[in-house]
C-alpha cells in the first residue's frame, strides 16, 4: 500500500459504514483534529466518534491526492476537499509489514481570515 491509498481506504470503509475498518487505518495512539475545534486520540475513541458519525450513513467523494512529500517511514499526505473545508493533512507512518497508518489527521482547516 502507498501512503495515499489511506485516503481512498477511507472513503470506501467510511461509505460502507465500517467504524472499525476506518479506525484500523490509524495507528495505536494516533490524534485526529476532529471534530472541528477538538481533538480525538487513539485508535478505540476514533473509532467511537466514526460509529456515531457513520450512524447518520454520509456520503464521502473521492479527492485526488496532492503529491505526497516522503521521507523515510514518515510521509504527509493531502487533499484538496472539495467541501469548501480549505485543506486537508495527514501524517502517516510505515508500519513494520510495509503498510502505512495514520499518525495525525487534520481532516478540516479553513485558511486564515484576512
Amino acid at each position: 500500500m502507498r501512503p495515499e491509498d489511506i485516503t481512498r481506504l477511507f472513503v470506501e470503509r467510511s461509505n460502507a459504514g465500517d467504524a472499525v475498518g476506518v479506525a484500523a487505518l490509524y495507528e495505536e495512539n494516533a490524534v485526529m483534529a476532529y471534530p472541528a475545534g477538538e481533538t480525538t486520540v487513539g485508535r478505540e475513541a476514533i473509532r467511537a466518534l466514526w460509529e456515531k458519525v457513520l450512524a447518520h450513513a454520509p456520503r464521502f467523494t473521492p479527492e485526488a491526492p496532492l503529491p505526497t512529500l516522503v521521507s523515510g517511514d514518515i510521509a504527509l499526505t493531502s487533499t484538496p476537499p472539495t467541501d469548501g473545508t480549505g485543506a486537508r493533512a495527514q501524517v502517516v507512518r510505515r508500519q513494520p509489514d510495509g503498510s502505512w497508518l495514520r499518525l495525525l489527521d487534520q481532516p478540516e482547516f479553513l485558511p486564515p481570515r484576512p
